[in-house]
C-alpha cells in the first residue's frame, strides 16, 4: 500500500509516493523543471494561476505513477501541503473568479494595519496572536474594497491546498490550522474569530468548514480520479501549510522542538504550548497541525521571505551558467566576511521581520577590482544566514530557546556555508534529515487515515543525514560579519 503527498509550492509542485510498511519513498519528482512563473502585475503584487497548479499534479501523478509501475488500487491515501496565506477564490460553480493572491504579494499591508490598530493591538495579539497584517484575511479585505464585482460573486475563499482538495474531491473545506493562518481564528475562543469578520465585513459563509489536519476531509471524486488515473474514493486525509507541515515532517510536534526551511523562503517554526507573542508582531503563532481543542500546539513561525530566490536570482543574472552545487563551491572558496561585501536579502516583497517594510535587496562594500560572482555568491548566502539570526533574535525575546534545529537536507540547507553560518552565529546544532515537504504529507495522510496507528510508528523510518555542530574557532569571525551587516540594516531600516 502507498499514501501519496503532493507539495504545492509558488516554485514547482512536487509529489512523493511513500511505501507506508516500510516507510521509504518509492517515487518522487517535481513539476516543472523551471521554476513557475509569478505575475507581478503592480509593484509589490504576487499572483499565480491555480489551475495551472492543478496542471501540474495530473502531469506529475501520471509521471511517478506509470514510470514507478504503481498502480491505482495501491494508492489509499492522499496527503496535502502547500504555499501559506494565498487566496483562492471560486463562485458556486467552483470556477476560479481570479488568479490567486499568493504569499509573497504585499498588497494588503496597509488595509492589515488599520485593521491592527482598529481592532486593537493587544486584542490581536492574545487573541489572534498575530495583527492581521498581509494575510489571508487582509487580502480577501483587499478584493472587496477593490474588486467589488469579483467579491459579490464568490461562493468560497480559500488557501491554496484547499483549492487542490476541491479539485480532488469536488468539496470545499479547510482546517483549522490553515484558518489561523489567514488569521481567521480566534485562540480564546476556539473559534472563527467575529472580531476580523465584523471589521473587514466579511460573510462567515464566505469560508469553509474546517476540519482537524489528520482525518478523513474528504474522498477523490470520480472525475479527478479518472484525470489523475487513481482509485475514486481515496481519502484526502491530510493537509496542512508548507511550514507547519515541514516541522511535522520532521517530527517537530513537541514545546521545545525547532524545525527550518530554507527554500524560496526561509522560516524557522518552533512549537510551544504557551501563547507568546511579539508586540510588534514580527515573528507569528499559528495553530500546529496537531492543534485541537483539547491541544493547545502552536507554531512560532519566522518568515524570511528573500532567502533561496536570492540565491535563484544571482544564478539567473550569473546567466545560469552555475550549477546550484557550483555556486555553493565557488562561495566556499571566499574567506568568512566575503572580504567586505554585504547583502541584504530583503528583495522579495514586504518583511514581516521587518515589521512589513519593503526595503529592498541591496549591495554594498563592492569593489569592481578585487572582488568576483564567487563574492557575491558568499555574500548572498551569509546575507540569508544572518537575516536567520536577526529573527531567531526575536523568538529568543518570546522565550524560545534554540538549541537544535532540524531540517531537510535541501535549498539552501545543501550549502556548506548558509549552514555553518547558521550554527557558528546561533550556536545551535543542525541536524540534517532525508525528507521533504511532500514526504511529510504522504505520511500525514497516512496517519490521518489510520494506516499508521500512531506518531512514532510514522516516523520509524525517518533518517538522520548529518549532524553539524558549532566550529567555536570561527565564531568571532562570523559574528563580526554579522555586526557589519546588521550596521548596514540598521542604516536602511
Amino acid at each position: 500500500m502507498y499514501s501519496i503527498g503532493y507539495d504545492v509550492g509558488s516554485s514547482s509542485i512536487k509529489c512523493s509516493i511513500l511505501e507506508i510498511e516500510s516507510g521509504k519513498v518509492k517515487a518522487a519528482g517535481f513539476y516543472p523543471e523551471e521554476e513557475m512563473a509569478i505575475s507581478t502585475p503592480k509593484p509589490g503584487y504576487a499572483e499565480q494561476d491555480p489551475e495551472v497548479w492543478w496542471e501540474y499534479v495530473k502531469i506529475l501523478t501520471h509521471k511517478l505513477t506509470k514510470g514507478n509501475s504503481i498502480n491505482a488500487d495501491e494508492i489509499v491515501s492522499i496527503g496535502i501541503t502547500y504555499q501559506m496565506h494565498g487566496l483562492v477564490l471560486v463562485d458556486k460553480d467552483q470556477k476560479l473568479l481570479r488568479p490567486s493572491i499568493i504569499w509573497c504579494d504585499s498588497r494588503a499591508v496597509e488595509i492589515g494595519q488599520k485593521a491592527f490598530e482598529a481592532i486593537g493591538e493587544e486584542k490581536c495579539l492574545t487573541s489572534l496572536l498575530n495583527s492581521p497584517g498581509n494575510f489571508t484575511a487582509s487580502k480577501l479585505r483587499w478584493v472587496k474594497e477593490n474588486e467589488p464585482d469579483i467579491y459579490g460573486r464568490i461562493y468560497k475563499a480559500m488557501l491554496p491546498g484547499d483549492f487542490i482538495a476541491m479539485k480532488l474531491s469536488g468539496e470545499i473545506n479547510t482546517t483549522i490550522s490553515g484558518l489561523s493562518e489567514g488569521i481567521f481564528w480566534d485562540f480564546q475562543k476556539n473559534s472563527i474569530s467575529e472580531d476580523v469578520l465584523s471589521y473587514y465585513q466579511i460573510d462567515k459563509n464566505i469560508l469553509a468548514k474546517a476540519h482537524d489536519s489528520f482525518e478523513i476531509q474528504c474522498r477523490l471524486s470520480e472525475k479527478a480520479a479518472i484525470e489523475l488515473g487513481l482509485k475514486k474514493g481515496t481519502p484526502i486525509s491530510y493537509r496542512a501549510g508548507d511550514q507547519p507541515n515541514n516541522a511535522f515532517s520532521l517530527k517537530v510536534l513537541n514545546p521545545g522542538e525547532i524545525a527550518a526551511t530554507a527554500g524560496t523562503s526561509g522560516v524557522v517554526y518552533g512549537v510551544t504550548d504557551k501563547i507568546r507573542f511579539d508586540a510588534k508582531s514580527r515573528v507569528n503563532q499559528f495553530a500546529h497541525v496537531n492543534y485541537s481543542n483539547q491541544k493547545n500546539s502552536l507554531g512560532v513561525l519566522l518568515c524570511i521571505n528573500g532567502t533561496g530566490i536570492l540565491n535563484s536570482w544571482l544564478r539567473k543574472a550569473a546567466g545560469s551558467e552555475y550549477s546550484y552545487n557550483e555556486i555553493n563551491v565557488l562561495a566556499s572558496e571566499v574567506a568568512i566576511g566575503s572580504e567586505g561585501v554585504i547583502i541584504i536579502p530583503f528583495g522579495n516583497g514586504s518583511e514581516r521581520v521587518l515589521e512589513n517594510k519593503n526595503i529592498g535587496c541591496s549591495i554594498s562594500g563592492l569593489d569592481f577590482n578585487r572582488h568576483s560572482k564567487a563574492h557575491l555568491f558568499r555574500a548572498a548566502q551569509e546575507g540569508i544566514a544572518f537575516s536567520f539570526k536577526y529573527g531567531i533574535d526575536i523568538m529568543g525575546e518570546m522565550g524560545l530557546n534554540i538549541n537544535v534545529v532540524r531540517a531537510g537536507k535541501a535549498n539552501m540547507f545543501l550549502s556548506p556555508v548558509f549552514r555553518e553560518t547558521l550554527a557558528n552565529l546561533t550556536g545551535a546544532t543542525i541536524e540534517l534529515y532525508d525528507t521533504d515537504g511532500a514526504q511529510g504529507a504522504a505520511r500525514g495522510a497516512a496517519l490521518g487515515a489510520g494506516y499508521y496507528k500512531s506518531i512514532d510508528e510514522a516516523f520509524n523510518s525517518l533518517k538522520k543525514l548529518e549532524t553539524l555542530s558549532p566550529d567555536k574557532s570561527k565564531t568571532e569571525k562570523t559574528l563580526k560579519g554579522y555586526d557589519s551587516w546588521l550596521d548596514q540594516l540598521n542604516r536602511i531600516i
